[in-house]
This record gives structure tokens, sequence and C-alpha cells, in this order.
């Protein structure tokens, strides 16, 4: 195991980061923008593991922060609202993401926000901006599984900032094999006030809105296909959705 997975895994350091990254990322959130949090009833009651978040994705890192921020509020018992950040001091640590290797591995910045619980996996699609295809990486497929039996997990199953892009069947396969409460997130706003990685602005005073579903009613017999049409549809990225509201359209416009 390398430095930084065993860093990654003490609670120390994991505060200690989330503490620096929410500070920083906080006037972004709530000064610069205004964020709407909608469903957070639908986190308060949730068991400590096998919970896995499937969301839409709009950036890099800021949409993560965003839920770093939820689920710490959440913990001081503020429901779909973030007051002043007090909730830093002893944050929620007991969660991870899934991110893209090379997403991770780019910047100095980057490289220390994944201490705050980055489960880095090859793309099988995509590597150094150039379409690939390869085999899934087994080791990552145990990774996922192993946090999941500790921990919350949260994923993008477009594993693109691309919207309406279609889903990727690791997904499906992580909830099939392990059978997880899953609760579906739409984000919005995102895309327009940060730029693609999320650590700069593009536009203030924009409002940026997290929304928690209820939890997926899934029939785990089913293949990954049917599953991952479910997911898809959950987190509004199928074709149904494709032409539905001002906001999508101005979204794909804008890339």
């Amino acid at each position: 195991m390398s430095l930084t997975e065993r860093l990654k895994h003490l609670r120390i350091i994991r505060s200690f980061i989330y503490a620096l990254v929410g500070t920083l990322s906080y006037p972004g959130l709530v000064l610069f923008n205004r964020i709407k949090i909608e469903g957070g009833e639908h986190i308060q009651q949730l068991p400590k593991q096998n919970v896995l978040f499937v969301s839409n994705h709009q950036t890099y890192f800021a949409d993560v922060i965003a839920f770093l921020h939820i689920f710490c509020a959440v913990k001081w018992r503020r429901v779909n609202r973030l007051g002043l950040p007090f909730y830093l001091l002893n944050p929620f640590t007991n969660v991870h993401f899934i991110a893209a290797e090379e997403t991770m591995n780019g910047s100095v910045i980057s490289r220390i926000f994944k201490l705050a619980g980055a489960l880095t996996i090859k793309r099988t699609w995509r590597s150094e901006g150039k379409n690939i295809e390869r085999e899934r990486d087994e080791s990552d497929t145990q990774k996922i599984d192993e946090a999941l039996q500790q921990s919350w997990v949260i994923t993008f199953p477009q594993g693109t900032t691309k919207p309406f892009a279609p889903g990727r069947k690791g997904t499906a396969h992580i909830i099939k094999n392990n059978q997880p409460v899953v609760i579906p997130v739409v984000i919005n706003g995102f895309w327009r006030a940060f730029t693609k990685t999320g650590l700069s602005f593009k536009k203030t005073g924009t409002l940026l809105t997290v929304r928690f579903k209820e939890p997926l009613v899934i029939d785990y017999t089913q293949p990954v296909e049917t599953i991952l049409e479910q997911v898809v549809e959950a987190i509004e990225q199928s074709k149904t959705y494709m032409l539905k509201g001002k906001h999508h359209l101005m979204q794909m416009l804008d890339k």
C-alpha cells in the first residue's frame, strides 16, 4: 500500500483535508454563489456503510466538494442548509468518491484532495485525452467493493462532465455485486458557476442546486443494462430528460 493510501485512511488526515478544502471552497458555494439543497432528509437515517450516491457530473471537483459539505452539515443536524461551516471542526469523513486516476494525479491540488477519500480508477474508454478500449481492472472493482463494506461511496455513472453522455456499466456492476442503498442525486448550476475543474469561477451569483432523491428500488437480479438504465433515468440524464428544461439546453450549448 502506497503512502498516499495509508494517509487517506487516517481520520486525522482526512479531517485536516476536509477542514482545509472546506474552508477554501465554502465562499464559492455560499457567498459568491447560492446553494439550494433538497432531499437532505433522505440521507439522515442512512446506514454507515454500503450506501452508493449516484449523480450527474458537471465539474471535476466542485460537485464532490459540495457533497462533502452537505454530508458534514447533516452530521451536525443541518438538513437542506449549510449555515456557518462549524461542521468542519468535526467533519463526516466516512465517505469515498470514485475518480479517474489521471484526474487525481493531474496537479498538486488534486493530489492533496485525493487524501479526502478518492478511489482512483483507470478509465476503460479514455486515457490522456484519447479514446481507448481496455479491460476493466479488477483491482479497481475490489477497491470500490471494500470501500462500500465500510463507508458511503459517491460515483458519477457517466464518467464525464458532458451532459447526457451514456452511463458506464461499471456502476451497474457495482450495484449488482454489492446491492447497496442507492441514492440518486441531481445537480445543476455548477457548470455555469465554475470552470471545468471546479477550482475557479466562471460566473458568480449563480444558483447551485443539489437534490437528493429517495433510495432507488432495484431488482438486483436484472441484467446490468437494465440497472444502468434505471440509474441514468434517476439522475435525469436519459433521453427522456434531454430536451426537458431550458437549463439543459443552455448547458449543452455552453460545452
